[in-house]
């Protein structure tokens, strides 16, 4: 399975999501720009953005209202063991409230890997942050089996960007 996502305005975008013949595509909102996200079994038409491989997909992107992408950066040789890691891992964001779906993305033409979560509304997303199953997924995080002490493996901090379905205040 393929994904591709690419940023501009909202008109560019809507005109290029209508151009798209196959696969899913979800068009969604930040701050400051637009991302349209489109998974296919094929290549895309898209000229521009970023290209991923699927690794790991649960759910249904035209559920979320809200999307949480997390970019790690990984160096070459930290990608075996960053990928076993999601290999791994347990499952139980599916179970929570208002999940939509989760992409774990292997990028193409970069070193960030996007580990995408789509909500049916940023309240479950803020929900899962504050539960027991977060603290379980989460729970080796700082320790030394934790991959976020292994250093050579991430050649800059991750960061996390949000977007919603509509355009909204952000909070």
């Amino acid at each position: 399975m393929n994904f591709y996502m690419t940023f501009g305005t909202t008109d560019y975008l809507t005109d290029l999501r209508n151009n798209l013949e196959n696969g899913e595509s979800l068009l969604m909102f930040g701050e400051d720009n637009a991302v349209l996200m489109h998974e296919t079994l094929e290549q895309s038409s898209f000229k521009s953005g970023k290209n991923f491989e699927v690794l790991d997909s649960n759910g249904d992107l035209s559920q979320g209202k809200f999307a949480v992408l997390n970019n790690i950066p990984v160096t070459d040789e930290g990608r075996p063991v960053f990928e076993y890691r999601f290999s791994q891992r347990a499952g139980l964001i599916e179970k929570e409230p208002g999940f939509a779906a989760i992409r774990v993305l292997r990028p193409v033409d970069s070193d960030t890997y996007v580990i995408l979560t789509l909500w049916e509304d940023v309240k479950y997303f803020k929900q899962w942050q504050e539960s027991k199953a977060y603290d379980k997924a989460h729970e080796k995080r700082g320790t030394s089996e934790g991959v976020d002490q292994k250093q050579q493996i991430f050649p800059r901090p991750s960061y996390v960007t949000t977007y919603y379905a509509e355009k909204t205040e952000q909070d």
